[in-house]
Formats: C-alpha cells, structure tokens, sequence
C-alpha cells in the first residue's frame, strides 16, 4: 500500500510529491505560441487537472494513459478549482513495485456482505425459468467480473465492485415497490435489475483505469446483456419466449428514453419501475459523491455539474444542539 496524502485531501501551496495514474496526456500550445503538457492525474481519492509548463523530456511520447507517473508539483488554484503546477513527472522504474488497488477507489461497503446479499436474493426467487436463467449467465467467470467492475466510468457508483453496490440499491428500490403494488411481477422485476447493466463486465474495463473497451464502445452494455439473456435463454427447455421478451424490454428500456440510449422506452409496469429506480440509484450517489468531495471543503456549492445541469448546495454539518423540539 502506497503511504501518501490523498490528492483531494491537499491545501492550497501544499507540496505534491505522488505516485499518480494518468487519466489524460497531452501537448498543448499557450497564447504566445509555447508547448506545455496537460494532464489529468488521479488516485484513490479523485482526479485532478495539471499543467507542466516546461516540455524538456520525451515524457509525452513514451506515457499512456492508464500508465502510472511519479509527480512534484504545488496544489494551486484556478477559477476556485484545484490543480496541480507539475515540476517534475516521470513513469514508473522496474524496482518500483505497486498494486492498481492503490490508486482505485472501491466501494465503501463490504464485499462479502454485498456478495451474500446478492446471492439471498437470488435465493427468493421463485420463478424457475428466471432462477435457472440466472444460474446460466452467472458463470464463475462473469461472477468473478461483475463483483469487481464499476458502474460507470465517472458519474456515479464510479470505483471497484460499484456496480454490485448500485445493483442491490435497485433491488430493494424494487422489492419496496413490489410489496406497495402487488400487481408487478416481482421475480421479473428482481431478475431485470440483476441483469439490467450486466452488460458492463464486457463494456469497462479495470486493467489500468476505468476505461470503456473496444466492444463497449461499439456493441455497449444494453445490447451485451441483451445478447446474453437470449444464448441463456435457448440453452433452457421450454422457456418461455413472453417472459424472455419482457426480461429482455426491462434491459433495453431501463435507461428510460431513447435519447439516454435506451432502444426502447419503458412499456410495461416493472419497465417504469427499474428505470426510475436505476435514476434513483444512479444519481443519488453521483450527488452524494459530488456534494461530499474533499474538494468541497470550505464551499457552499459544488462546481457547475454538466450531466447534472447545475451546481449542488453544500449542506453545514453542524448540527445545533439549541433545537431539540420533538413531535412527541
């Protein structure tokens, strides 16, 4: 484990002197037509922007991103942002040992309490169809897969095992809603949200950084998991092509409108349910981890958010021990 002071963590002028993974190399020209190096460093804690300003060694051309740096610097601020003024960055020797887990930010919760929680659910359900479906796609290899990848690349459940973590948020937003309305078919609509970003063992990768892989970007998780459910499917007699279709609809609509690319917009009630709570999910940890970043210190607002469209209020922690009013 790498003894070092998270990045986020750092004070205005405080020294930086990191192991670091590059999520972003590149040359850049200044107003009077000089070349300095852009780059974007990160580890456990988040990412941040920096600038060398002098180009004096062929860094630019033998590092990758995904690769890991050894960086000094001074934290400084632009425009209330916090970035890095690099002096020095250098790419890993031979006798420097390290582990990928030292700069990878993983789930807060714990991952035997998450895998038993996932595997009680599975448990519960009765439907043998969906139960026997399961067991089919969740091989030792893709189980082994879905456990550890994140959720996403940046937005939200965005670190080790989050897409198990944001799964099993979903399901109890579903089991919730299935003992409120009895009519959803609760074993579809348990077995949809297990299934619904499955697709993401084979869309982001962990290798080096949370990065899309070549048959995410051209086939993405949607149409992954769909593919999976109907070979899964074909291999279990007599399954029945009505609940295959609707499973399959739960997968491709949960993203809730074609222009968030969802193929198909929700169509049926456990439809509806997984897209909103797959939102629920979603955006209340991007929020969460958005609002509750080191970066925040000290500030009322968060930066403007693009994908949120606005920038987020800070709440004060301090609780004031003068109001004890009671309902009771």
């Amino acid at each position: 484990m790498l003894n070092q002071k998270d990045l986020l963590t750092l004070k205005e002028k405080e020294k930086i002197d990191h192991y670091v993974v590059l999520n972003k190399v590149e040359v850049k020209i200044t107003k009077t037509g000089k070349e300095y190096l852009s780059l974007e460093i990160s580890d456990k804690s988040g990412k941040l922007s920096g600038n060398k300003w002098d180009i004096n060694d062929s860094f630019h051309e033998e590092a990758s991103v995904g690769d890991v740096a050894k960086v000094t610097g001074t934290l400084e601020f632009y425009r209330d942002t916090p970035q890095a003024k690099i002096d020095s960055i250098r790419l890993l020797n031979d006798d420097e040992p390290y582990s990928r887990e030292d700069f990878l930010r993983s789930s807060e919760r714990n991952l035997d309490e998450m895998k038993n929680e996932l595997k009680e659910r599975i448990k519960l359900i009765t439907n043998e169809h969906l139960k026997a479906l399961l067991v089919k796609i969740f091989t030792p290899d893709n189980y082994n897969k879905y456990i550890k990848v994140p959720a996403g690349k940046a937005w939200h459940h965005s670190y080790i095992s989050g897409l198990l973590e944001h799964t099993l948020e979903i399901i109890r937003i579903c089991d919730l809603m299935s003992d409120i309305h009895s009519e959803i078919n609760r074993d579809l609509l348990v077995c949809g949200a297990m299934l619904h970003d499955f697709g993401k063992i084979e869309e982001l990768s962990v290798e080096k950084a949370f990065d899309y892989t070549d048959r995410g970007k051209l086939v993405g998780h949607i149409v992954i998991a769909a593919m999976h459910i109907e070979e899964a499917a074909k291999k279990i007699k007599d399954f029945p092509d009505e609940l295959k279709d609707q499973l399959v609809h739960l997968v491709l609509s949960h993203q809730g409108k074609l222009e968030f690319a969802s193929p198909v917009v929700p169509k049926t009630l456990e439809a509806i349910v997984l897209y909103q709570a797959d939102e629920l999910s979603a955006k209340t940890n991007a929020y969460k981890n958005a609002i509750y970043s080191p970066e925040n210190k000290n500030n009322d607002w968060t930066k403007f958010l693009p994908l949120a469209g606005t920038a987020l209020y800070i709440p004060e922690e301090k609780e004031n021990d003068n109001f004890k009013e009671t309902l009771f």
